[in-house]
């Protein structure tokens, strides 16, 4: 076999139609073996010819894609200075675009001898038991595709499981269910297409392993959070298991997806790897350059972990940013992607020990021509001290906002909010995001996400039933914020169940009401219930998956018209803040809050008084922001009545300068939209029913200015 010298860049296996051009990184190695593999697993090392800059690379003529590969590196053995190289060890490829097989949990996957001091090396060859990398084939006819750029104020994000998402689907052919191929299936676009959401976000789909200590206990990682491979999709989700063709169903499903005008937007795990502790296995990165690659303690032997999962990566090399800038960049031009979500991305941002938003990873983001222009979406926390840091991300990122989950879920199960803390999270929290020049669509607003309830099983437990996990109860979060309605778990009482059916209207109505980015959570919209699991991390089955043979139709229904409202009305999706500085004041001219007596609330109810109840006035005349290439908008108005009280409450609306006649289009109390209602008039009373919600539309077609006070500022006046 001939070997060229080649480049030391682009890292990872490039294959160019002659050959393929071999790099890697290491700054501590003495030696780097190549090692091919056939279909049969006889293993050919070659030792690297050239390094350049720490990078070792060669070139081999006729390898092709399909080819199998791995690595081992010779260096120092030293746990107590923190380096960890072990030839006997075959090593994943940290650019890898592809990889064949799953790790088989053997002693000899450890750099040291169970029952033996940790800092002793095993010399057991490992190649029989971890996966393989392949070289990718790169082309691929995209016939056109690019991404969508929906703008923010108009997306809805819909977070599914590649997987879960048709896994029992029986309408999907069964050899397809539950990979990037039965995602990309007409029945599963079409049934997001007439849902109306805008975007999924998938979630990790980095390739990743299953945990030993699940795999002893016959579970699987289900949810992905443990990547070993940043350039590759995970190979479990390709139907197409040829060596390597995960890359092309991968980019056909973004195809498909694209031309069904749905965006794509990534759950990465750039905060820890899949390796674990020092006591964990060697598969990639601990083998190839420990001390660069990773984050570690006082005492070397041991890592600092931000993270819960064992390890943290190294923020401050410049390998290991540029590991992750590569990543970016290859997802977004190579796999045409539309944008990622940061799984703990306080992580992300620590430089020493305290959580820096000027980090040199947001730094690069900042200034990188391709990343900056995607959407950019972060987990603002992580679990060490400081972590959390909801609104203190940068001005190019919109974060997850559990403060407005947190507040929501609240309300609902009748624990009384301020009125000012439930405006500032309805109206996009101007609290949070205002003074770094962000817009209400920095707030990626949810009520449920994949960790944690349901939405179903947010009203139908109050505490979390997670024995399945097999770790005794101890996982999984135990403050909720759930109300069970008054039974724990499955019922047969009829108004526990339409109290349980109300609430779940309750919190997608709010959702879809507030201003900002809405999340729903996949299968929230058909009633999926983890029968009380609020960690089903490791539940690869019927606990996870979705039921479509027992959608709740009428719940479905209700969520596709919420979504359509939306869509449809830019008063409930504006692109800026109410009032421009704040979120309340006197003769308010495009938003008012209502007490119950029909006139705006007082004062005083802003910081002190607690709320259970409250009306709110929407003036779809007075957008200030028009879009960026079109006329200003105008829209409807609209009166929003929330009663998270036990019983029914009356309202009077309010006077005629605020509009002339109403009708009413939402009763979450009537099982939600209503048709051919009868109006309201001004000062007309309305009874609104317990734990619900009423949303009136404005009838009145004259067009109608809403000005502030005399005393309003020019600033107060002007557009943000």
């Amino acid at each position: 076999m001939k070997i060229f010298p080649g480049n030391p860049y682009p890292l990872g296996a490039v294959y160019d139609g002659y050959g393929t051009n071999f790099s890697i990184f290491s700054e501590i190695a003495e030696g780097v073996e190549l090692c091919l593999f056939d279909e049969n697993g006889n293993q050919t090392r070659i030792a690297m010819p050239e390094v350049t800059g720490y990078c070792w690379h060669a070139y081999l003529p006729k390898v092709e894609p399909g080819q199998r590969y791995g690595y081992r590196v010779h260096g120092p053995w030293d746990p107590s200075k923190g380096h960890r190289c072990n030839p006997a060890k075959l090593l994943i490829d940290p650019y890898t675009k592809a990889i064949e097989g799953q790790i088989e949990w053997d002693e000899g996957v450890f750099p040291y001898r169970f029952g033996e001091n940790p800092d002793t090396r095993n010399d057991t060859d490992s190649a029989p038991f971890v996966p393989r990398c392949v070289v990718h084939q790169p082309y691929f006819d995209w016939d056109g595709d690019r991404r969508l750029q929906v703008p923010w104020h108009e997306t809805i994000i819909y977070e599914t499981h590649v997987k879960g998402f048709t896994a029992r689907d029986p309408d999907i052919p069964p050899e397809i269910r539950g990979t990037y191929a039965g995602l990309a299936h007409p029945v599963a676009v079409d049934y997001l297409k007439q849902l109306g959401i805008t975007a999924v976000e998938l979630m990790p789909v980095h390739h990743f392993i299953h945990d030993q200590h699940l795999v002893v206990r016959g579970l699987r990682n289900y949810w992905g959070y443990n990547s070993i491979g940043y350039f590759t999709p995970h190979n479990e989700y390709a139907f197409d298991k040829r060596p390597g063709a995960v890359v092309a169903e991968f980019k056909q499903m973004i195809k498909t997806l694209h031309q069904a005008d749905i965006e794509v937007i990534l759950d990465v795990v750039y905060n820890h790897t899949g390796e674990g502790n020092h006591l964990g296995p060697m598969l990639c990165f601990k083998g190839i350059d420990n001390a660069c690659y990773y984050r570690l303690a006082d005492d070397p032997r041991y890592y600092m972990d931000y993270t819960g999962c064992g390890n943290s990566l190294n923020m401050r090399h410049p390998h290991v940013l540029q590991l992750l800038m590569d990543s970016l960049r290859y997802w977004v031009l190579e796999m045409h992607v539309d944008g990622f979500r940061f799984d703990l991305a306080s992580t992300l941002a620590r430089e020493l020990h305290d959580v820096n938003r000027l980090s040199a990873f947001f730094d690069l983001i900042q200034q990188d021509p391709v990343i900056s222009q995607v959407k950019l979406i972060a987990e603002p926390w992580d679990i060490a001290k400081g972590g959390y840091q909801v609104g203190n991300f940068p001005p190019l990122w919109t974060e997850w906002n559990g403060k407005y989950r947190d507040c929501i879920r609240d309300f609902w199960r009748g624990q009384q909010q301020t009125l000012g803390e439930f405006a500032f999270r309805f109206t996009g929290s101007s609290d949070l995001y205002e003074n770094t020049s962000r817009l209400p669509y920095a707030s990626i607003n949810f009520i449920t996400a994949h960790d944690g309830f349901t939405l179903k099983d947010l009203v139908s437990y109050n505490e979390k039933h997670n024995a399945a996990n097999g770790e005794d109860g101890r996982d999984g979060e135990s403050h909720n914020r759930s109300w069970n309605c008054g039974v724990e778990g499955p019922t047969d009482d009829p108004d526990i169940t339409a109290l349980r059916l109300r609430q779940q209207r309750n919190f997608l109505a709010t959702l879809f009401l507030s201003q900002g980015v809405p999340m729903l959570l996949g299968g929230d919209e058909i009633g999926r219930t983890q029968h009380g699991n609020n960690n089903a991390y490791c539940q690869d089955n019927e606990i996870s998956w979705y039921d479509w043979e027992n959608v709740d139709e009428a719940l479905l229904g209700f969520c596709r018209k919420l979504i359509q409202m939306r869509a449809e009305h830019p008063v409930l999706r504006r692109r800026g803040w109410f009032q421009g500085k704040g979120i309340h004041g006197s003769e308010v001219k495009d938003i008012a809050w209502f007490g119950s007596d029909g006139a705006q609330m007082a004062e005083e109810a802003w910081g002190n008084g607690l709320i259970n109840t409250i009306g709110i006035f929407l003036n779809g005349q007075t957008i200030p922001n028009p879009y960026p290439r079109r006329d200003p908008v105008t829209d409807d108005s609209f009166f929003i009545l929330f009663n998270a009280h036990h019983e029914p409450r009356s309202f009077i609306l309010p006077g005629s300068e605020w509009g002339a006649c109403w009708i009413m289009v939402i009763d979450t109390g009537q099982n939600g939209f209503l048709e051919n209602t009868r109006t309201y008039a001004p000062e007309e009373t309305l009874e609104v029913a317990a734990m619900s919600v009423t949303v009136l539309q404005c009838c009145d077609t004259q067009k109608r200015t809403f000005m502030m006070g005399s005393s309003a500022t020019a600033n107060e006046l002007g557009n943000n």
